[in-house]
């Protein structure tokens, strides 16, 4: 079975006005700056990343901890964690220092100024970075699935955006993010990363926020298309997804099957789809390339890994999981519906803290 592992962007907030504030350097203090624990593109974020794990209940574990562990350092500076792929609240961001983020704030402006997303980055092991090649050539179709599965973004600087992932929008202004054509072939990947950075227009190959990417740093593919999710299980759900789409992906390498090669453009709209409507309405289907019913879509999906997901015993529980989801939404509902109850944005910002520390009772956080 594959290593997979989750890095989870998470935002630091007031807890009394739901602002985001600047204060990971305290934080990362507070807790002995731990390689597994690191600040953001702004002060106003933190990153946790999960080891290696071979299964769900692993990556789950490692996440109640990791977000208990920074939650309770932020408390010791005044502050708490949420698990938000954008701020409902309108707040001045603060760079983190270094050269490379001044370069990047300086060419890119409003982009950069107003970058303050959360993310959900999901690392899958692969054999060579040939076999990674593959695996994105035919992951490509199902990818805008996984932000309608984790949308978790509906407002946007004080604004109710119509959006269920926000973040997406925010997060495709930067020039090189979105879905690519295909690549066929490293040297030919190799290629296109270095004529992006030829071109003057990005600062490096760290600025290559493909959809799905070889990392730099590991022997993985990395799936970056996701909100972060409000609830822990929701992002471990998604990690056995993005697993069950590798595997299925490089075996159908294996057996000489070629890639789908929807043209990206049609892969754009649907991720653009899948980023307004979440699991509320239509979505594109990924084999049609047309829109039907959000379950529809997702059933599919599930259809397409289930063979892999049987294999791993993870299909029934995968199954049962994207049911309870449908039922009470994603990060998104839940979110519109504590302005609901709550009449301002902050209210969603305390819900989502509260939401962020849930935990089901199926592990022991603390083992």
């Amino acid at each position: 079975m594959r290593t997979f592992g989750v890095e989870e962007e998470l935002l630091i907030v007031d807890p009394e006005t739901g602002q985001p504030v600047a204060d990971v350097e305290r934080i990362l203090a507070v807790m002995g700056r731990p390689r597994d624990t690191e600040r953001e593109f702004k002060l106003e974020q933190i990153e946790i990343q999960t080891a290696p794990a071979r299964t769900h209940d692993e990556i789950l574990g490692q996440l109640y901890r990791a977000r208990r562990s920074v939650d309770q350092a932020a408390r010791q500076v005044g502050a708490r964690i949420a698990a938000l792929g954008t701020s409902p609240l309108s707040a001045a961001t603060h760079l983190s220092p270094g050269a490379r983020f001044e370069q990047m704030a300086d060419e890119y402006r409003l982009t950069s100024q107003e970058q303050l997303t959360c993310g959900l980055h999901v690392h899958t092991s692969v054999e060579s970075p040939e076999e990674g090649i593959a695996v994105l050539d035919r992951i490509r179709e199902w990818l805008p699935l996984l932000v309608a599965i984790s949308a978790n973004s509906p407002f946007w600087r004080g604004t109710n955006t119509g959006y269920a992932s926000y973040r997406t929008q925010a997060w495709n202004r930067w020039p090189t993010s979105g879905p690519q054509e295909l690549f066929g072939t490293v040297e030919r990947y190799r290629e296109l990363v270095e004529s992006m950075v030829r071109t003057g227009a990005i600062l490096d190959e760290g600025m290559v926020y493909f959809d799905a990417r070889l990392s730099r740093e590991h022997p993985t593919v990395e799936v970056r298309v996701a909100d972060v999710c409000l609830d822990a299980a929701d992002s471990a759900l998604l990690a056995v997804l993005v697993r069950g789409l590798v595997e299925t992906a490089a075996r159908e390498a294996a057996e000489g099957k070629e890639p789908l090669g929807t043209p990206a453009a049609l892969l754009r709209l649907a991720a653009w789809r899948a980023s307004r409507s979440g699991l509320n309405g239509d979505l594109v289907h990924p084999l049609e390339q047309r829109p039907v019913r959000a379950t529809d879509a997702v059933d599919a999906l599930v259809a397409h890994v289930a063979p892999v997901l049987r294999e791993s015993g993870e299909l029934h529980w995968a199954e049962r999981d994207l049911k309870a989801l449908f039922q009470r939404g994603s990060g998104e509902r839940a979110q519109r519906d504590a302005v609901i109850d709550g009449l301002e944005l902050r209210a969603v910002v305390a819900a989502a803290v509260e939401a962020t520390q849930k935990h089901d009772g199926g592990w022991d956080a603390g083992a």
